[in-house]
């Protein structure tokens, strides 16, 4: 497998990276009547970042993704949102921003964020239609073919690569990885033994850490956190107890935390990033609400995940810091 000397650099950051803390995907902040609060993006970045991978802090930082709610994001905001995650990492890290929609859409997002200084880019999956395997692929081409910028391909919902089409992407001179959020391990095992040598695997699963353990099995430890979105602290514990094979803790935190979590995220569809975002301001953290056609949880759902918030920061030896 061969890279431009370009390319090949971020896949040595991502590679390093992804050994030494979870993949971020941090939350886009925007105040009530639903702008962009670009100065407390800024503000709560700051603090996400803090911390050094390896250290408890994350190895990578994906802006502007799913969590970021990027289908929500007009061309100047998400502008705005790279180019601040670019300055505030300052070469630190490596910044992976979201692209998505049809190949013409995300390829306008994807010119932007590399004016913007983002190192590569992340493309989620396409709108609205399935689609077969070799139009898969060409997705990825047209869009290679309008950008320098480094490609993780995201196999969710519609998209889903076999293993032939996972040997076709990897020939694009610019497509270095694929993060998988379907979780049938089966297929997966399959793409990993059908990739080059050097081509990056990510564990894209909702609440990745509850299937850290058997993406690790088949060959992909590296996984994203939206728990690091509001709980750097629990996010970093459970990293560090998987990295050191402490199955004791790992239990306890996914017994005690992260279960629970995803049963209170199973209630309601787009609660895999409203709930993320009301922990964030349950502990003070300046993210403001969802945009629709999200929702942010009732008193009832807040009540439940500040218990849920409590009890794996207890297990994390942190203190849950309540907002004003």
């Amino acid at each position: 497998m061969r890279f431009s000397r370009e390319t090949e650099d971020v896949v040595r950051r991502l590679r390093d990276g992804m050994t030494r803390g979870v993949l971020s995907f941090p939350l886009t902040s925007l105040r009530q009547d639903g702008g962009l609060d670009l100065e407390s993006y800024r503000a709560y970045l700051t603090g996400q970042l803090s911390t050094a991978p390896g250290a408890g802090g994350p190895g990578a930082v994906f802006p502007a993704c799913g969590t970021g709610e990027f289908f929500s994001l007009d061309e100047d905001e998400y502008r705005a949102v790279v180019e601040a995650t670019v300055e505030i990492a300052a070469g630190r890290l490596p910044v992976v921003a979201g692209v998505g929609y049809g190949w013409a859409q995300a390829l306008r997002f994807a010119r932007i964020a590399q004016e913007a200084g983002a190192d590569a880019l992340l493309v989620l999956p396409h709108y609205l239609v399935e689609a077969p395997q070799d139009g898969l692929v060409e997705q990825l081409r047209q869009l290679a073919r309008g950008t320098t910028l480094p490609l993780i391909a995201y196999q969710r919902g519609q998209v889903a690569f076999t293993p032939r089409s996972l040997r076709r992407i990897a020939e694009i001179p610019t497509v270095v990885g694929l993060k998988d959020g379907h979780s049938d391990l089966d297929r997966l095992q399959r793409l990993t033994l059908a990739a080059p040598d050097g081509f990056l695997f990510f564990n894209g699963a909702a609440t990745a850490e509850i299937q850290a353990r058997a993406y690790a099995a088949v060959g992909v430890p590296a996984y994203s956190s939206a728990v690091h979105a509001f709980a750097p602290e629990i996010a970093g514990a459970c990293f560090t107890a998987l990295r050191d094979s402490d199955d004791a803790a790992v239990d306890r935190l996914l017994r005690d935390f992260y279960v629970p979590l995803v049963e209170l995220r199973d209630r309601v569809p787009g609660y895999a990033v409203a709930l993320v975002k009301a922990a964030a301001r349950l502990r003070g953290l300046p993210v403001g609400p969802v945009r629709a056609p999200l929702v942010d949880p009732g008193p009832a759902d807040l009540a439940d995940l500040e218990k849920i918030l409590d009890d794996g920061l207890k297990l994390a030896g942190a203190r849950h810091s309540h907002a004003a």
